[in-house]
């Protein structure tokens, strides 16, 4: 019989978390009403994680088509429980398909979409349900879904424009930084053996070859080592808050780095609030939302802060103004769209020119760090080079 596992709320309000055997996902709700716990979140024992949430492997742009789909079938004044079986019964076997299924299951016992979507938080984020309670809310479900599919849309082509920029460095590292290996692990070492017969003086660039070249054949433990060291490190500074708030700090002032990251964050930010406040949803609640959907935490702090001042009845553009990780241009934008009572559209608005800066950077930044690569590789592969021709040319002055 399947496992599966839950997080529930008991009769005094506190949280619990278990598993239970049952033959359906319903059966398994009845269950637990039985028991007098109010599930939370439910999910097969052998797909869940952590919490007993699902650990999502549904891509961004099959997240969007499934989107843009239930957003036609509702403009189609099919009903919202009959839309989403429909897009359960056209998904190909997969996780997409599994939680659809689940989302199927929760609406056939009453809930509300956004309901619904909010138990699977591993593939639907907090913006993602709050836009769509909104919807419900307006009654303009299937506009609102229609947004949303655009914004995934977008994040998709940017994610895929970044990595599509990086594979062909990425490409050129890997093999250069292999072909320095070979050449320090098993050519070098023969033509050293030469230099040693001979009993040659060897220039200083010759001697730090040498070096490395042993440090690579004999202390290729030592560098693995310091390689899972700094692994390690990273891992724990990753789970450190404090660290990870200077990590973010700092990545904001490397240079090139920076104005990129900077770029993508205010991107997100200005389109994400601005698509929660065109679909209903009250500044505050979007504030909040938006909040968790900026990954860096220097602005993650900060918005924290433009949130209370906003409950205090401060305007946004006032609070953007008063840090400087807001360029003027967006506080100005928000400015203008406070008095005109159209925050939403500027804020959009500047996300996109956010959002076209952001590319034109990546693309002048790759079209400058290719030829550094191959300056780069061309410089490691002729000091070797000329690390191993200034002994031989010593010895044959010698010799003459």
């Amino acid at each position: 019989m399947p496992i599966f596992r839950y997080s529930a709320f008991n009769a005094a309000g506190a949280e619990v978390s278990g598993v239970v055997d049952a033959p359906t996902l319903n059966e398994a709700r009845v269950q637990l009403k039985q028991k007098g716990l109010y599930a939370k979140d439910i999910a097969p024992a052998a797909e869940a994680g952590g919490k007993g949430l699902l650990k999502s492997r549904v891509s961004v742009p099959d997240l969007s088509l499934a989107t843009r789909r239930l957003a036609t079938l509702l403009g189609s004044a099919v009903p919202v429980y009959e839309a989403v079986a429909t897009l359960w019964e056209q998904e190909p076997p997969g996780e997409l398909k599994r939680v659809l299924g689940r989302v199927r299951d929760r609406l056939a016992e009453g809930q509300g979409l956004a309901q619904s979507l909010s138990a699977e938080p591993a593939v639907f984020s907090e913006s993602y349900v709050g836009m769509v309670a909104a919807g419900e809310a307006s009654g303009a479900l299937e506009v609102v879904l229609e947004r949303l599919a655009e914004f995934q849309e977008d994040q998709a082509a940017v994610r895929s424009r970044v990595i599509t920029a990086l594979i062909y460095p990425a490409i050129m590292v890997v093999v250069g930084t292999g072909v320095m290996l070979v050449l320090l692990a098993f050519v070098v070492p023969k033509i050293v053996t030469v230099f040693q017969q001979n009993k040659a003086t060897l220039p200083f660039i010759t001697i730090v070859l040498i070096k490395a070249s042993t440090l690579v054949r004999k202390g290729w433990w030592a560098l693995l080592l310091a390689g899972g060291g700094v692994y390690y490190a990273l891992k724990r500074i990753s789970k450190d808050e404090e660290m990870v708030k200077k990590r973010d700090r700092l990545l904001l002032k490397v240079p090139l780095v920076g104005a990129l990251w900077r770029q993508l964050v205010l991107s997100r930010f200005t389109k994400v609030l601005g698509l929660l406040l065109q679909s209903g949803v009250p500044i505050i609640k979007a504030m909040d939302i938006t909040g968790e959907a900026v990954v860096n935490r220097e602005y993650k702090t900060f918005l924290a802060e433009a949130r209370e001042t906003l409950i205090q009845g401060g305007s946004l553009s006032a609070a953007l103004k008063a840090s400087p990780l807001f360029p003027p241009l967006l506080t100005h934008m928000a400015a203008v769209g406070e008095k005109s009572g159209e925050l939403d559209r500027m804020l959009i608005k500047s996300g996109d020119a956010f959002q076209n800066e952001f590319n034109a950077s990546v693309t002048r930044s790759m079209a400058l760090l290719e030829p550094m690569l191959i300056l780069g590789m061309g410089l490691a592969i002729g000091f070797m080079v000329i690390a191993v021709l200034l002994p031989i040319m010593e010895m044959n002055e010698l010799v003459k």
